[in-house]
């Protein structure tokens, strides 16, 4: 299996909520043993939101703690090229269009889509890496088949993520 590659900044945020939620631990185990105490457990919310919580931390407990095994930590500030790689920004424009978007190559765990993030494992990120500059790329996305020509590829390190 290969590793996947993870920011040195991603890998921390990950650590740190992990952290938190192992933390938040002997909350919700007191949480639970007081609203068992209120008696009946069909009818008490309480008591099935406390567990519903309980669930939720350890399921992602769980799945940090597996995800961190199979990182391989990448120094954004050591990368450069003149190829779309994990860590870079890529500048785009839409043949059709003539729109520009940007978009930085990151992880599936630390990619924000909102923030202009994209995981090399989505579509776009897929279809995107190992192109120069000059190169068009044709991807299916959820508004259609859009064409893109990539205009500039830049490493900006970790000022990406800040």
């Amino acid at each position: 299996m290969s590793r996947l590659p993870i920011s040195i900044q991603g890998y921390k945020k990950l650590e740190d909520e992990l952290a938190k939620l192992k933390s938040e631990r002997p909350e919700i185990i007191q949480a639970i043993k007081e609203a068992r105490e209120e008696g009946d457990l069909s009818e008490n919310a309480g008591y099935d939101a406390a567990r519903e919580r309980q669930g939720m931390t350890e399921a992602r407990i769980k799945y940090i703690e597996s995800r961190l095994a199979e990182y391989q930590v990448i120094d954004l500030d050591k990368l450069s090229g003149d190829r779309v790689v994990f860590g870079c920004t890529v500048e785009v424009e839409d043949v059709d269009s003539g729109e520009s978007r940007s978009y930085t190559i990151l992880g599936p765990d630390e990619a924000e889509p909102a923030k202009g993030s994209i995981s090399f494992q989505s579509p776009v990120g897929k279809a995107l890496l190992g192109k120069e500059v000059g190169d068009e790329v044709t991807i299916d996305i959820p508004r259609g088949r859009v064409t893109y020509e990539i205009t500039d590829i830049a490493f900006n390190g970790s000022k990406i993520l800040s």
